[in-house]
Order: C-alpha cells, then sequence, then structure tokens
C-alpha cells in the first residue's frame, strides 16, 4: 500500500517550496516520521556521479539525509527537447509519464511513514503536456499545502480557485514573507476570510530578510567579479542594494535610511565608495573594472568591507543584483537553519498529520 503523500505546491515560482519541503521534512524526521522524497518533475538538469535528476531536488533529498536514485525522485527532466516536442504538438505522451511518475512514487514510498513530494514554478505550470501539479495531485490522490509568497497582498483569488480545483486534496496554505507592519490584518482578516471559504490557513511566515540574503562570495562569483579585499569575511551576507550614482550628499541620504546594503558604484567614485566603507556597507560593487585608490582599499580592508570588481556597468549589474536577490536558493547552513526554525514554529504540524493520517 501506497505511504501517504504530501504535496507542495505554490501559486508562483520562486515562493518558498523549498524552504517548507525542508522545513517540513526536518520537522517530521525529529517526530520519528520515517520519510521520503521526490520532485516527479524537474526544470533544472543536473548531473552527478553518473545520475541524472533535478538540482534541487538532488539538495534537499541530502539535507533530508535521504539517498535515494536521482532518476527516481524526478522520473521527469524537462529539457529543451521535451518543450520543443510538446509545443510544437509531437506527442509528450503524458499518461506515460505519468505512470512513469507513479511507479517512482510506490518504490520511493515502500516502507515509509510518508511521501514529501515538491513541486516546481506554480500549480499550473506544466499544463501544456497535461502535466500540471493539479492534474499530479488529483490523480496520485494526495494532500496538497499550497504556500504564496507575499507580494503587495496575498492572492486570495488564487488559493480560493485552487481550492475548487482540488477540493478535500488541498490540505492547507501557508503564507510566506509577509512584512510585520501587515502581519495584524493577515492574521485577523485574510485569514479568517480564508478559512470561511474551507481553505484551511496552516500557518504564516513573518518576511526574513535572511531568506533571500547571498553570502558576498557567491555574489561576487554571480556577477562575474572578483573580491580584492577582506577576501576572509566570505559569510557576510548581503541583503539589499543601494546604486551610489547620485551625488555623495543625496547618496548619505539613502545611505543612512538602509540597513548595511551592498553599494554599487562606478570604480572612479571614491567619495561615495569612502562614505559606503565607513558606514559599514555589507560590501562595495565597483563596476566598469576599475581598480580602487590606495585609500580605498587599506580602508576597506582594515574595516573588512569586501569589495566586488566587475566589468559591467552599474545598470546591468543592478539588474543582475535584483534578479539574484529575488531568486536566490535556499543554500547556506545558516538559512537552512533559519528557514527550519521558521517553518517549525509556525505551522500547525498536527493539522498536517490529520490530513495524512500518520
Amino acid at each position: 500500500m501506497s505511504a501517504p503523500t504530501l504535496y507542495i505546491g505554490s501559486t508562483m515560482p520562486y515562493a518558498g517550496k523549498n524552504t517548507l519541503n525542508i522545513g517540513i521534512g526536518l520537522r517530521l524526521q525529529q517526530e520519528g516520521v520515517n520519510l521520503a522524497y521526490m520532485k516527479p518533475i524537474g526544470p533544472i538538469p543536473y548531473e552527478s556521479k553518473g545520475q541524472s535528476g533535478d538540482e534541487d531536488a538532488a539538495y534537499v533529498q541530502e539535507i533530508l539525509g535521504l539517498d535515494a536514485p536521482l532518476e527516481t525522485v524526478t522520473p521527469l527532466v524537462v529539457t529543451q527537447d521535451f518543450k520543443v516536442k510538446a509545443f510544437s504538438g509531437q506527442s509528450s505522451d503524458s499518461a506515460r509519464i505519468l505512470e512513469k511518475i507513479k511507479a517512482a512514487k510506490e518504490k520511493l514510498s515502500e516502507g515509509r511513514d510518508m511521501l514529501l513530494m515538491g513541486g516546481s514554478g506554480n500549480m499550473f505550470s506544466g499544463r501544456y503536456c497535461g502535466l500540471d501539479a493539479i492534474t499530479l495531485v488529483r490523480e496520485l490522490n494526495m494532500k496538497a499545502v499550497i504556500i504564496d509568497r507575499m507580494e503587495h497582498e496575498v492572492k486570495y483569488d488564487t488559493l480560493l480557485v485552487l481550492k475548487d480545483f482540488l477540493g478535500d486534496n488541498l490540505a492547507g496554505v501557508v503564507l510566506n514573507a509577509v512584512p510585520p507592519p501587515l502581519m495584524s490584518e493577515v492574521e485577523n482578516i485574510v485569514k479568517p476570510f480564508l478559512e470561511r471559504n474551507k481553505v484551511k490557513v496552516l500557518g504564516i511566515l513573518p518576511n526574513d530578510p535572511l531568506m533571500g540574503a547571498i553570502r558576498t562570495d557567491v555574489l561576487a562569483e554571480g556577477l562575474g567579479g572578483r573580491i580584492i579585499t577582506a577576501q576572509r569575511t566570505p559569510e557576510r551576507m548581503v541583503e539589499s542594494f543601494l546604486i551610489g550614482t547620485m551625488q555623495v550628499e543625496n547618496f548619505m541620504t539613502y545611505f543612512r535610511r538602509s540597513s548595511k546594503p551592498a553599494v554599487i558604484v562606478g570604480g572612479d567614485r571614491a567619495d561615495v565608495q569612502l562614505v559606503a566603507i565607513e558606514g559599514d556597507c555589507s560590501c562595495l560593487i565597483l563596476t566598469g573594472n576599475l581598480y580602487p585608490n590606495d585609500i580605498i582599499l587599506s580602508r576597506a580592508d582594515a574595516l573588512n568591507v569586501p569589495i566586488i570588481m566587475v566589468r559591467d556597468d552599474t545598470y546591468n549589474v543592478a539588474k543582475r543584483m535584483e534578479k539574484m536577490l529575488g531568486r536566490y536558493k535556499l543554500r547556506d547552513a545558516v538559512k537552512i537553519r533559519q528557514a527550519a526554525q521558521m517553518v517549525s514554529n509556525n505551522l500547525d504540524f498536527q493539522a498536517i498529520r490529520e490530513s495524512l493520517g500518520i
């Protein structure tokens, strides 16, 4: 008999599915639940030790201490060739793939108390080939938890529509990244509204800037740059950034309002560079591949402020920074601990267990 399965889906990409998978998985393992994990459809091809799978799935499985074959954990890795065939009307053979996913699910759940299943994209992703999350949840008779990352407001309409689609298969929803000023509104207005409409709110996760932060060494690699000062402090985390193209007096006004941002500035703006360093910015990103003067170098080393030199111009660096901060994945140990604790403290695990019958 197949173990009960909990599918983790979302209303949008990068909503926090990996955070939820890891947090729920670690908590239930601590409580003695013998679980397995799979991500049936993987959009990030990955190879390791002769095995092919999905990069995120491999990482989540590693954190949970599991070692199932990657081909079983992710039966379908979406390649460009697969998409071209689907879009051009050639058969993607969704029925065969669905059977393959079912077989992998049965194999992974053998001897387990439950199976944790991670989604990709949003709940409608994969509709083009008949393998969207709604179809999977219904066809495989799973319980689903949907995480919604708050951007301006909770996507309550989407959650209500998903309830209509999933019915009793929807175990509940998790509202993620709720800013402190809006927490009272979400708890006292939005949550009761959803629950009156039979959408169980399993937890509300507060916004935590650390979850979107990037280590300075990883940032340098992502920007194609190199760190030239304070190389021994790669653990410095970047949570936000500020562009230093304005006059120094105006820059100081904005800088004082920010909390240790990374500062992106031209390599020839020594005035802004010095203000940022003395103000303890998280790091200094110098554009145009221009080397700073000796005063800047010595002060940055003395105050342990990393300077990252990049070739691109300020505009393009800022665009890449924005993308990286919005989508950077859960990889650092400190983030994993923080995420696991946040999920453990804020989710209704009793309701999750009851929905699965474990």
